[in-house]
């Protein structure tokens, strides 16, 4: 059995910094024996590096099967492990969709082959599969992924009968894109009346607009109180969302995700289409209470929506550029930097990315740097580094963030009790990656 030993390092975990020799031994924390607490204040400023739990993103496409030109497992799973993040949970929009028992068992046979950190696949819910729905395993499927606006894929759910039977049917949690697809295709004809066919990327938050996703989201919230299903909305984008929908009902979540943490409509000046995403990038404004929003307990997760396509496909404006950037390997870098601002304490960043999904997911033995988990880990350095385009692992080689200088960066990455990233270098082979498990609870 290997056994790994950290000795006087720093750790974060459960709402505490605290000093201590840490020993693993096999894929499990076996030993921590702590030696003082660090106060929270002047935790992060002075400490040259961190031990954290490996981030979990609960919202990645890696594009196989079907697309795999601009990424697969292999890549993005690397990706992954470069960015600290020890577990991903998939999207369904692939070709051929995951929309049936037999293309999630394929998906899952895949995973188990290809995946270099822990995965699992999330079931899409379609116009006419619900009755798939109480059928699901749920404790190798994470939720069922209701796209309520059209996205990649063409997974739209907007029959007002069908769309019912997925909230009544799901026996999981369900994950849904917010976004009403009436109100952005009439958007989207005046944009074109106004600009021409294509209209420029700048108008892309007037056709994906703020109020398509209040809309969306005012009417997920109450199927869900009807049909007492729960519901964790994705990729959160307003601030009147925010505001309105609060008080949210115990059943409902939010999640935010990096691009809207970090853009803002501003900056499609400069960047153009790599910062085109569905929900849109919208206003400082919205930005500054998705940010707000992380500490007062209204966003309960955050995730990437991790969306690797090719610059080529890039081309174009509202309409023929595709949306989805990658992000998967600077989340955690990202998110460090929001700290080193003040934007939010690191132990509230772990607990949005690590500890909250294993909670919400039920992910068994995750999240968390505690005795008898999974030794799951990323140790984190404070080493100013550029991102450049040859540092991308992601096979569409390019990112909306090259340029930006990050003030902590991932030194090394463990997954299952195994050293799989280490200064650049990954271990070889993926036999150290496992399926999720999924639980009743996790406390």
């Amino acid at each position: 059995m290997q056994k790994l030993v950290f000795n006087d390092v720093l750790y974060v975990s459960d709402g505490r910094i605290r000093r201590a020799d840490i020993v693993v031994e096999g894929e499990y924390i076996a030993q921590i024996t702590n030696k003082e607490e660090i106060p929270q204040p002047s935790a992060l400023s002075p400490q040259p590096s961190l031990l954290l739990p490996g981030v979990i993103d609960s919202h990645v496409h890696t594009r196989e099967p079907g697309m795999t030109h601009k990424g697969d497992l292999t890549t993005e799973s690397h990706a992954a492990a470069a960015g600290g993040v020890t577990t991903i949970m998939d999207m369904p929009n692939v070709v051929p969709q995951t929309t049936t028992l037999e293309t999630l068992r394929d998906r899952q046979a895949m995973g188990a082959a290809h995946a270099f950190v822990n995965y699992s696949f999330y079931f899409g819910a379609t116009n006419s599969n619900a009755h798939l729905l109480p059928h699901l395993d749920p404790s190798t499927v994470p939720a069922v992924k209701l796209f309520m606006g059209s996205s990649t894929g063409g997974m739209l759910v907007d029959h007002g009968e069908a769309l019912r039977a997925v909230f009544e049917q799901s026996p999981l949690l369900i994950m849904a894109h917010c976004e009403d697809s009436a109100i952005i295709a009439e958007n989207m004809r005046q944009a074109q009346t106004l600009y021409g066919d294509d209209p420029d990327v700048c108008h892309h938050p007037e056709i994906r607009s703020r109020e398509a996703c209040i809309a969306s989201s005012r009417l997920a919230i109450q199927l869900a109180q009807e049909t007492n299903a729960r519901l964790h909305i994705a990729h959160v984008t307003t601030k009147e969302e925010l505001k309105t929908l609060s008080p949210l009902p115990s059943s409902v979540t939010l999640e935010a995700c990096i691009p809207h943490l970090l853009f803002t409509d501003t900056d499609y000046t400069t960047l153009g289409t790599r910062i085109k995403c569905n929900p849109a990038v919208k206003t400082r404004e919205d930005r500054e209470a998705l940010r707000k929003a992380l500490t007062d307990g209204r966003i309960t997760t955050i995730a990437t929506d991790h969306a690797p396509h090719l610059l080529s496909e890039k081309a174009g404006g509202c309409k023929r550029a595709v949306s989805g950037m990658p992000m998967v390997q600077f989340s955690l870098p990202a998110m460090l930097g929001l700290v080193e601002e003040g934007v939010l304490p690191i132990t509230r960043m772990v607990e949005l990315m690590c500890h909250n999904p294993a909670r919400l997911f039920h992910i068994a033995g995750r999240g968390f740097i505690r005795e008898g988990m999974k030794a799951d880990l990323t140790l984190v350095r404070r080493q100013p580094w550029t991102l450049t385009a040859d540092k991308i692992v992601s096979r569409c080689g390019w990112s909306p963030l090259e340029g930006h200088t990050f003030p902590w960066q991932v030194e090394q990455t463990y997954c299952n009790g195994r050293l799989i990233y280490n200064k650049g270098v990954f271990a070889d082979g993926n036999s150290h990656a496992q399926a999720l498990h999924f639980t009743l609870s996790i406390s």
